[in-house]
């Protein structure tokens, strides 16, 4: 599978541009569910495009030793990896995969001069200045402001939480963990959820009902409602359903969009996000136009006295493929300036 992103210096010069000296760069997009690779053999020029189960591997080393070898080995020296997870230290131990590892210890095994890891969002929120217009679907009625910091999150197997503030060196991306912020109900429904999630955890985030195995609480949680068994409905079922129109699955997305929204309100407050706030992740993707037509953005909206300021922040659905490969190749790319 190979594809190609566009990118900020324009069709000429991506087509012009030489190949890099040192060889094609590694990308790599490390999620809790699947892996995906890709080249970068020339700036902005992303081909070669795998996906791979994390569940066919023992680890991330694993992984990228089996692309590498069905890309034919190519001779790589530089390497990026976004992966769902913090990155403090040498050592990586993911959140939501049994996976762990030694960055000096992936470097040294594959041969590469140079490995950057950065948190999955963190890559993500570097791409959104480097992405078309046809990346992405704006939905509510507010305008960007230049310049102004941009709020980014999304529901995967886990839940992604970023920003970007603009400084006089361009932008940098904020490392956060905001998807394991507490989460707080702002209706009877919501209060049900938490209710039920505090059965099965002590401390419950906003990951643990507004990323993709949330659906499933949810759906668990309301079956009262609905007066249905409670048996686990796996997420991508509780979506089928709702695009079929059964309606505890409707009710099911409908608190899930309300619980996203009020966590990217807050979000948008805490960052001053006026350039908007951007919607990624895998759950958003496969909701599609059901989602920009959902309670999200009247739960977005909903916050008392600021409800005029949060009016005039856009929304973002982003639609593109594989953007975390746009943010890894620039952060590689600002690296390699230095």
């Amino acid at each position: 599978m190979n594809t190609h992103f566009a990118s900020t210096a324009g069709p000429d010069k991506l087509v012009a541009a030489p190949e890099y000296a040192d060889g094609p760069r590694l990308l790599a997009d490390i999620g809790g569910t699947n892996a995906r690779f890709a080249l970068e053999r020339r700036p902005g020029a992303v081909t070669d495009i795998r996906v791979y189960p994390c569940a066919s591997f023992a680890g991330v080393t694993e992984a990228t030793k089996q692309y590498l070898a069905d890309m034919g080995t190519p001779h790589v020296q530089n390497a990026g990896i976004a992966i769902a997870n913090p990155v403090d230290d040498d050592m990586v131990q993911m959140t939501n995969l049994d996976w762990a590892f030694s960055r000096a210890e992936m470097r040294a095994t594959l041969s590469l001069a140079r490995l950057t890891v950065v948190n999955d969002f963190t890559a993500l929120a570097m791409a959104l200045p480097g992405l078309c217009e046809t990346d992405y679907v704006k939905f509510g009625l507010g305008e960007p402001t230049a310049n102004e910091p941009i709020g980014l999150l999304g529901p995967g197997t886990g839940l992604g939480v970023s920003g970007l503030v603009r400084t006089g060196n361009g932008w940098v991306p904020l490392a956060s963990e905001g998807g394991h912020a507490s989460f707080s109900p702002v209706d009877e429904r919501q209060e049900m959820v938490l209710a039920y999630a505090k059965k099965n955890w002590t401390h419950v985030s906003f990951e643990r009902v507004a990323a993709g195995p949330g659906l499933s609480v949810i759906h668990s949680a309301l079956a009262a409602l609905h007066r249905k068994d409670g048996r686990t409905v796996v997420p991508a079922e509780v979506t089928r359903l709702a695009q079929a129109g059964d309606l505890h699955a409707l009710d099911t997305v409908a608190c899930f969009c309300s619980i996203l929204g009020n966590l990217a309100g807050n979000l948008a407050l805490t960052l001053g996000a006026k350039a908007g706030i951007f919607i990624g992740g895998g759950v958003v993707q496969k909701l599609g136009t059901q989602f920009n037509t959902s309670v999200f953005r009247r739960s977005f909206e909903n916050k008392g006295r600021f409800n005029e300021y949060l009016k005039r922040i856009p929304t973002y659905r982003i639609t593109a493929d594989y953007p975390a490969f746009v943010g890894i190749a620039a952060i590689l790319a600002q690296q390699s300036a230095h």
